[in-house]
């Protein structure tokens, strides 16, 4: 007899607001809708993203990428901070957080949820390529 396979759960995940600068902190947030089939209503995540220690870490030393008008900066920093955001759901959504609640508050990948910072990082190197040429088309650098 064949063995049953767990079938992977298909969320829809969607921008609801953001970019947000948190007050007193350096860190950028995105708030996201979430819904699977079987959900009434979708949940909810707010996503952190460490600009010391997640985008910094992406920008400079995986992308390498520097300089630009204040204008480019911005829109630069807007660009990745959303990939980063991005990344960071799929990253936890495999984990089955949302199952458990229906507001998810996503911290930075330092401290308790340091272990996943290595995933995060392993998309950034195998991402790099394509975001850089993403930034020489939409940014300029």
């Amino acid at each position: 007899m064949a063995e049953v396979q767990p079938t992977a759960v298909k969320y829809d995940v969607s921008l609801s607001s953001g970019p947000f600068r948190e007050p007193g902190k350096d860190v950028i947030s995105y708030d996201f809708f979430v819904n699977r089939k079987g959900w009434i209503i979708p949940r909810v995540m707010r996503v952190f993203v460490d600009i010391k220690a997640e985008l910094e870490p992406f920008q400079q030393r995986i992308l390498a990428v520097t300089g630009g008008s204040p204008g480019q900066q911005l829109k630069l920093m807007q660009m990745l901070t959303r990939l980063i955001a991005d990344q960071k759901i799929a990253i936890v959504l495999e984990e089955g957080r949302i199952e458990k609640a229906s507001e998810v508050l996503i911290p930075a990948f330092t401290g308790n949820d340091g272990y996943l910072f290595p995933k995060l990082e392993a998309w950034m190197m195998e991402a790099k390529e394509k975001v850089r040429e993403e930034i020489r088309k939409s940014v300029g650098l």
